[in-house]
């Protein structure tokens, strides 16, 4: 449930994040559903190799694309949403996540930050802060 006192907006991504760690990132739709038509995406590794899907992006349709990608490279093995901060349309997200590659069966575990941008009750912007050498590290496939 979230927070009785919680904004809309942090009450939304209390749901949205709930489910995303449930589903174990399969509840897609339910972030499209709060994103507006021209969302704009950027992630700290910025489509860097091993992290391509990360670049940044415009619209649901390549939202869809990221979230695709992400799936298809990486599983979840958690994520929590630990605390909403809030100031005018912005909303920050502290919690931590944990994802295992597909491609190496490595995991990166990492504190996470996310900030929002909402404009009529809809995301607007995101960008997300994570470890990436981490990340970097668990994409990364052994040297053989």
């Amino acid at each position: 449930m979230p927070a009785p006192d919680a904004s809309p907006n942090v009450k939304k991504l209390q749901v949205a994040y709930r489910e995303w760690n449930d589903s174990r990132g399969e509840s897609v739709q339910q972030w499209l559903d709060l994103m507006c038509d021209d969302v704009r995406m950027t992630s700290l590794s910025d489509g860097n190799a091993g992290m391509e899907f990360t670049k940044a992006l415009t619209g649901k349709e390549q939202a869809k694309n990221y979230f695709n990608e992400l799936r298809a490279t990486w599983e979840m093995l958690y994520f929590h949403a630990d605390e909403f901060i809030e100031q005018g349309d912005r909303v920050v997200m502290l919690g931590r996540c944990s994802f295992k590659s597909k491609l190496t069966g490595k995991s990166a575990e990492s504190p996470k930050a996310d900030f929002f941008r909402f404009r009529d009750g809809k995301i607007v912007e995101y960008f997300d802060f994570y470890d990436t050498a981490k990340a970097y590290a668990a994409a990364t496939p052994d040297p053989t």
